[in-house]
């Protein structure tokens, strides 16, 4: 009877090991993305939350700074980041429209008062930014901001000078000068804010930005295991958030480099529920036909083919 014992307990831990390995990657990578105040990202790595969720499969879990949405996509249409933990409805709407193997697993956070334009100058009208030099974040929802204010003024992108790099770059760029005007998010918005330069524009009433959880059809298919452990683990993140308040306020400003009531002030922004809504599809779809309107893409992106089943 031992014997017998014997054998199924070594049949069983035999079978574990092979699910444990029996995925298509060695490990874990996804984009870990501060700006604007990606609350939940620096919770989850302090927490080691994604860390702990996937050693049941001694699957390591290594993070990527890519902050662009065109370095980001590629990267997962690659196979170098298997989830894009906090990309832009915009970069994924221009991936898709590429060619790219990319799908939407659930939501991220809503906040179109974090967008930010930001000048040295007062800006009147449209004669004020004519020929300006514009810098900021191309292919992201700062850069649909930008399109998007422009059309209310009637001009186009071609009309003024965009640059495109990195918040922080855009940010030291408007400080020193070199550009007329900056698109920004998160802390760097905060503080230009703070520092007395112009508000040329918020997101609000202009677009309805919805950042989002992504991975490719092809790790899906072949992880789906992997994809749900994901997912609960992104709940784990929230209820963590949702009951240790004074310390994610703490962990945030740590990240970022803001004050604590900087960090308070700024939350209040933000939605992180993951739920997919009708309100985020239309958003989606709202995008997507501002995209093709505005030549950022070409041909016609089917929404409802972006969502995994």
């Amino acid at each position: 009877m031992k014997n017998i014992l014997k054998l199924l307990l070594c049949i069983i831990l035999v079978l574990s090991c092979k699910n444990k390995s029996d995925f298509s990657v060695k490990q874990i990578a996804l984009t870990y993305v501060k700006s604007p105040l990606n609350v939940p990202s620096m919770v989850e790595r302090d927490k080691f939350i994604f860390s702990n969720a996937f050693s049941k499969y001694n699957l390591p879990v290594v993070y990527s700074e890519l902050t662009t949405g065109p370095d980001q996509t590629q990267a997962l249409a690659s196979g170098d980041i298997q989830f894009l933990y906090a990309v832009g409805s915009t970069s994924v709407i221009l991936a898709k429209a590429n060619g790219a193997d990319i799908k939407i697993i659930n939501t991220y956070s809503r906040s179109p008062k974090s967008f930010v334009i930001f000048s040295k100058n007062i800006i009147k009208g449209s004669k004020d930014i004519i020929g300006k030099k514009v810098a900021g974040p191309k292919g992201t929802i700062l850069h649909e901001l930008l399109a998007a204010y422009l059309n209310s003024l009637g001009l186009k992108e071609s009309d003024i000078q965009f640059i495109s790099m990195g918040i922080p770059e855009s940010y030291a760029a408007l400080s020193s000068g070199s550009v007329d005007m900056a698109l920004l998010a998160g802390p760097s918005a905060y503080n230009t804010a703070k520092e007395g330069y112009n508000i040329v524009t918020t997101g609000e009433n202009l677009i309805e930005p919805v950042v989002v959880v992504a991975t490719s059809e092809k790790f899906y298919n072949n992880n789906k295991e992997l994809v749900d452990t994901f997912i609960n683990a992104e709940i784990e993140v929230l209820d963590y958030m949702n009951n240790n308040y004074d310390e994610i306020i703490s962990i945030s400003a740590r990240e970022t480099g803001l004050t604590e009531e900087a960090v308070k002030e700024m939350y209040l922004m933000y939605d992180f529920n993951i739920d997919i809504t009708d309100k985020d599809i239309a958003s989606i779809r709202k995008t997507e036909s501002f995209m093709r309107e505005n030549k950022m893409i070409e041909n016609e992106v089917d929404i409802n083919d972006l969502f995994i089943n």
